[in-house]
């Protein structure tokens, strides 16, 4: 997989993948709204050379770490925040395998990782990694294809979710605040159905197994 998005960020400008957006303002709002306080610790998963950590910035916030599995699109967004970058946590990872410090974060974001897991066994490292790496009652956005979405992006199998079908891979500990859905339009005209599902993370009173359905 690493092989696979160095090789997709080393000939492709960020504006030339499907999920490319000037800026992710959905993504933002929730932000704002969970976590007002800048100095909140934000991890966004998948980040890739995405706009958001940019935004981030410009808004305040001085607690981001940028998780990707690709060393390219890591070196990609710090070339272009240039100083700016020195005030970000940078992790080039696999995020079904990388290890996190309990409670590390604030608020966990993710916008299309979490639908190229096609494999169930991944999505659960996935989802006991969040429920390790959150603080309870922190904040959790996932977007993700929606129903209606493709069924492959970037030569890759993709999964496809209705809410309750993307709350249930996470599990009860996940209270869902409020899911939406998005009509993204791709650099190239055509447009994709985005899920968003935005939830608080319960304490775990009951030794609950993350993932659990």
């Amino acid at each position: 997989m690493q092989a696979h998005w160095d090789k997709v960020y080393s000939t492709k400008s960020p504006n030339e993948v499907s999920w490319y957006r000037p800026h992710l303002d959905r993504s933002i709002a929730l932000i704002e709204r969970a976590v007002p306080d800048r100095s909140a610790r934000v991890i966004d998963v998948g980040g890739g050379t995405s706009t958001l950590v940019d935004d981030l910035l410009q808004l305040g916030y001085s607690n981001i770490t940028v998780l990707d599995i690709s060393e390219a699109a890591i070196a990609v967004t710090q070339s272009r925040l240039q100083d700016a970058s020195r005030g970000v946590g940078w992790l080039c990872a696999d995020i079904t395998n990388v290890e996190f410090a309990t409670g590390s974060y604030d608020l966990w974001h993710d916008r299309a990782v979490f639908h190229f897991l096609t494999a169930p066994d991944a999505r659960l490292r996935y989802v006991r990694n969040v429920a390790k790496a959150v603080k309870p009652g922190g904040h959790v956005i996932v977007s993700t294809f929606g129903a209606e979405g493709p069924r492959k992006c970037s030569g890759l199998d993709v999964m496809r979710y209705s809410a309750p079908e993307l709350h249930r891979e996470f599990g009860s500990r996940f209270r869902l605040v409020e899911s939406s859905e998005e009509q993204h339009e791709t650099p190239f005209g055509t447009t994709q159905q985005f899920l968003y599902c935005y939830c608080r993370l319960e304490p775990d009173v009951g030794g609950e197994n993350p993932g659990a359905r």
